[in-house]
């Protein structure tokens, strides 16, 4: 039986809201198959690692472990560097349908 910790529940969270698979964000974050995955079973990320994590998804390092409530989204250069090509072009696209609104 495994325990899940606010760690991975808020982790799950944030891989379901990128639209990405687990596994392709470990392969851009650069960690091995199934790194993330093993958080499932109550282990704690080090220091280093729960940065990485926390500016992969924008959002402080205190969310993630739950010593904060809200995720207090970090610049937003970091969000659109997170994003492929196609997702940038769809943001330039919305920016500038927006300004000219």
């Amino acid at each position: 039986m495994t325990k899940e910790t606010l760690f991975y529940n808020r982790l799950k969270r944030l891989v379901q809201q990128s639209g990405k698979s687990i596994n392709q964000i470990e392969r851009e974050l650069g960690y091995s198959r199934n790194a993330l995955h093993n958080y499932k079973n109550g282990v704690e990320p080090s220091g280093t690692r729960l940065i990485e994590i926390s500016n992969y998804f924008g959002v402080t390092p205190e969310y993630l472990i739950g010593k904060d409530s809200q995720s207090y989204t970090l610049p937003l250069k970091n969000f659109f560097n997170r994003l492929n090509t196609k997702q940038k072009c769809e943001m330039i696209i919305l920016c500038k349908d927006w300004l000219e609104y």
